[in-house]
Order: C-alpha cells, then structure tokens, then sequence
C-alpha cells in the first residue's frame, strides 16, 4: 500500500528537477487531464459479440487463451468495463463493435438499428463516457470466403454496403445523443491467402463500395468516419484490398480520418513515424494502440519504445487536437479487466512521459544545430522521475497508485467473475 504522504513528498522533489529542465509540471498535468483513450470493448469477451451464436472468429482473427470469466452478455460487459475504468486515470471513451448489440433475437447486420445500442447508449449516459463505434466485417457466414466490400458477388457487397450505412446512422445517434463526435471506424478483412491475379480488380471494387457507404453526408460533429489500413492477415498473407497506399490515398481524396493499428505494418514499421507525414495530408487520425510480437497479434500494450515514440510524436508535433487515441488488443491468457487496466495505464503512462519532455528546449536545440545538447537532454528524459508524478496523477484522480490496482482485479476475479461459467447467460 502506497503512503499518501510519501507520494507527496516525492512528487515535490520531482517537480523540482523537471522545473531544473525546463518543464512546467502542472501545465503537463492540465493537458493530461484533457487527454481520452477509446478503450475498446472486445478485450472484454475475446471478440464474442452478442449475436446469440456463440460467436466463433473469423476472417482474420485469433484470441490465445481461454481465461475463464469472460463477460457473456452486455450487463457483465459493462460491469467489467465499470470496474476497469475505476482503475484508470482520467476520463475516457468506449470503443463498440456493431456485434455488441442487444439484439433480443435474430437481426442480421444489414438491418441493425440505434434501437440496438440504446442501452449502451443510456448507460453512457449515465457513466458520462463517450462512445466510438467500428462496423463488424468479420464472424460471418456472408464473409467465409474472406471478402465483404471487395466480393466479386454483387449480392454479398450490397449486404456488406447496408451494414457500413446502419452503422454509420448509428454512430450519428450516439454522437448526437453524447453531443461530441463518435469516431466510427471501418476495417474489413479482405484478401488472399495466396498471390492474387488481379490485385487492381478488388480495390476497385472495395472503393466504390465505401464510396456508397460514404454517399450521405453526416454532420462531423455527431461522426467522424475512419478508414483502416493492414499489411496481411490470418488467411490474407499475401494480399490484402485495403493496404495503406489504399487508405492512405482514400483518406486524402474524401477527406476521411485515417487509423494507423500499431500491428498492421512490417515489423521494421512503426506507426511513430507515420504520424507526422499523414497529418501533412488528412484531417485527422485515428490510432489503434496495440502491441504485436511477430505479426498482428494485439498483445496487451506494455511501456515499449514503440509506446513512447508514439505519444511523443502527438505531443512533439502538437497534434493532441488532431489525433484520436484508441486501444486494440485482445489477451485471454490473463484477467480480461487487468489487461484492460494495464495496456490503457501504460499508454497514459507515455502520455504523460511525452508531456513532461522539455520539447521547446530540444526543438530549438535542434534549429541551432546543437545536436550534441539535443541527444544529451534526450537522454536525461530517460531517468527523470516520471513515476512520481505518475504516482501523484492517480492519487489525485482517486484511483489506485502503483501497483494498488491488481488487488482490486483480484477482489472483483473472486467475487464476480470466478463465478461465471463458460455458457452465455441472458440477464
């Protein structure tokens, strides 16, 4: 148990070493109070959904582990996303899934509504969190072949087309019900698992069909759109439809927020590098914030290198206002509400890293040429006593310092979800 005095005390004498390089340590708090995370719900039942048929992945996807307790219907989500939020810091976003609607019975996915997300929309509401919104193109019986918007068959891609257009009015809904823009993104899993004989074909056809998506316009403060780029897939590894270059060109040409996931590039690619040359050309972004070892395989965001170079990218380039922080991981090996609590704590964690660097110091170094000075504060960044301050933020936001969070993960583990069984359970 961390002692309220010490962690005074030791954030005093933080305050005044940053104060020593030049940082204004309360200013780096207001704006960290300001800053959101569009924690997403799927980590909360390993991609399920609540569809009513048991939902198997597909198309792409893979979640290791089976921890037993995952949440089985919308009410237990929410509890656990409760909980999860009671250990992070700051206020912050839920990012849904179309398939995490309550459905009460069978309702395909060309025909939901905002009857559908009411629910999480009151519950919103009333936790005063902000809801972003993905379509679901996965987990399908119309995308076993791995298309939707790129099918050859002109049935499946207008299904696909009507799904993308519910979402978009549902996403409308939550935006103007929170009075703040829902993010809604769209990422789909088409590709070839081998080399393809006509890579132009289904681009084409990808594009026209967010073109009909896209036809109405909506208001931009009730939804933004989000395209979503991959380099290879689960049954994709050769070829997918909706590369970067593919993106990236729809992003600058409709003028729509462009998503960089931190797993969908090569292994020597990092999103941190990318910030800066997309902004020069689309609106905004959005970032999906996930870890992969070796392929897309959404670990839980631990402090990486990658972590910090991405949030000080945001801070270093003054994009707060024009990037959209979200998270995108799935981890069944370990308590689903921990891996929540660690993987957004740690990207806070970078935030507040890259807030508290000097970067009008190591800026203006750099334009007088003092590359010498630069690297050497640079350096020094790396040992100044981020985890007091840290520490001082959760105190002061009233929720677990240290590691104090796990204790209550592991109260919440025997009274709640050590109690669940395996089978989904109607509330």
């Amino acid at each position: 148990m961390n002692n309220p005095g010490n962690i005074e005390a030791s954030f005093q004498l933080a305050v005044q070493q940053y104060e020593a390089m030049g940082v204004d340590v309360d200013a780096a708090l207001d704006r960290m109070r300001s800053v959101e995370i569009s924690v997403h719900c799927w980590q909360g039942d390993d991609v399920s959904g609540f569809e009513g048929d048991g939902g198997s992945l597909g198309n792409g996807l893979a979640v290791t582990g089976n921890y037993p307790g995952r949440a089985r219907n919308p009410d237990e989500l929410r509890s656990d996303l409760e909980m999860a939020y009671s250990l992070i810091p700051g206020k912050h976003r839920l990012n849904l899934h179309a398939m995490y609607g309550e459905f009460n019975g069978p309702v395909d996915r060309d025909a939901i509504g905002v009857e559908h997300f009411q629910g999480w929309m009151d519950w919103s509401r009333d936790q005063k969190i902000s809801l972003d919104f993905n379509p679901s193109y996965f987990s399908h019986p119309k995308a076993s072949d791995g298309f939707t918007l790129a099918s050859a068959d002109s049935g499946i891609r207008q299904f696909w087309i009507d799904h993308g257009i519910a979402c978009r009015n549902i996403a409308a809904a939550m935006g103007a019900a929170q009075g703040n823009p829902c993010i809604n993104n769209f990422w789909v899993p088409d590709g070839y698992k081998d080399t393809p004989a006509s890579r132009q074909a289904p681009r084409q056809r990808l594009a026209d069909s967010l073109d009909k998506i896209f036809a109405e316009p909506l208001p931009r403060d009730q939804t933004l759109d989000a395209v979503e780029c991959k380099l290879f897939g689960i049954g994709s590894e050769s070829y997918v439809v909706g590369s970067h270059e593919f993106y990236m060109g729809y992003a600058i040409s409709r003028n729509k927020v462009l998503c960089l996931d931190a797993g969908h590039f090569h292994p020597t690619e990092v999103i941190s590098d990318k910030i800066s040359s997309a902004l020069m050309y689309v609106p905004e972004l959005l970032l999906h914030v996930s870890r992969g070892v070796r392929w897309d395989s959404d670990h839980v965001v631990t402090y990486s290198d990658e972590l910090q170079s991405i949030m000080q990218e945001i801070v270093r380039g003054d994009y707060l206002d024009r990037v959209h922080i979200g998270l995108d991981f799935f981890d069944a090996s370990i308590h689903r509400v921990a891996a929540w609590a660690i993987g957004t704590r740690n990207a806070l964690k970078a935030m507040m890293a890259a807030l508290l660097e000097p970067v009008d110091k190591i800026q203006q170094l750099e334009r007088d040429g003092d590359l010498t000075a630069r690297l050497a504060l640079m350096e020094e960044q790396k040992t100044m006593p981020l985890g007091a301050v840290w520490n001082h933020y959760c105190q002061t936001a009233g929720v677990p310092v240290g590691a104090d969070w796990l204790q209550n993960v592991r109260d919440y583990e025997n009274n709640v979800t050590s109690r669940r069984s395996d089978h989904p359970v109607a509330l």
